[in-house]
């Protein structure tokens, strides 16, 4: 392209990084974001305030797990969890989430095991490609904070926005009843541990027939 010929109202000058003057006006467009995102406090600039926050992910962050498909909040495949209610991060723009709490599928599981919503799409084989899997799990993940102990209509509500062009959502949903039991199950054995360690403390330092003061 040669100097001065112009696109879409954009001049050019046939550097590939822009003038000087096009790339302080972007700078001059970008506004200050924060907002809490994973458990970490964020502090960053984005090109435009009214960006969905699905691009702010991927393209600024890095954070590729929410996946883009229709980006007309229709598929469920870039769900996320948003002051704990799941939501299309297609449709969020940037500069509404200010002093917001942000959490992606990048959030769940670590160094001590999966969360128990990944744990039961791996046992009971709730994908085949994979594309959708983070959604599900995050619409799943936003539904048992809220409520552990939800019904059959409640699972099926949760799920209803995410598409899945492969299982025929069978595994999905034995996905979504088997995340119900491992929650229920790791929160008894955590009461368990919790009450035994308890029951100990009180006998530490206590000789027998002595009691402590």
């Amino acid at each position: 392209m040669t100097a001065g010929t112009t696109t879409s109202g954009t001049a050019h000058t046939g550097d590939a990084g822009g003038s000087t003057h096009e790339n302080e006006a972007r700078k001059a467009m970008s506004v200050p974001l924060r907002f809490r995102l994973n458990g970490e406090d964020i502090e960053m600039q984005v090109k435009d305030a009214g960006a969905p926050l699905l691009d702010v992910l991927r393209h600024d962050l890095g954070l590729t797990g929410t996946k883009s498909g229709c980006e007309i909040g229709y598929c469920g495949a870039c769900t996320v969890i948003v002051d704990g209610e799941a939501v299309p991060a297609c449709l969020q723009m940037a500069g509404l989430l200010e002093g917001r709490d942000v959490r992606t599928i990048e959030d769940l599981g670590g160094p001590g095991g999966l969360d128990p919503v990944q744990r039961a799409f791996v046992e009971e084989a709730g994908f085949q490609c994979g594309f959708c899997t983070p959604g599900h799990v995050m619409a799943l993940r936003a539904l048992l904070d809220e409520d552990p102990a939800p019904d059959e209509e409640q699972l099926r509500t949760a799920v209803d926005g995410n598409y899945c062009r492969c299982t025929g959502y069978v595994k999905i949903l034995d996905s979504a009843r088997r995340a119900v039991a491992l929650q229920t199950g790791a929160a008894q054995a955590g009461a368990a541990e919790a009450g035994a360690a308890d029951a100990g403390a009180g006998d530490v330092g206590s000789a027998p027939g002595q009691e402590l003061r």
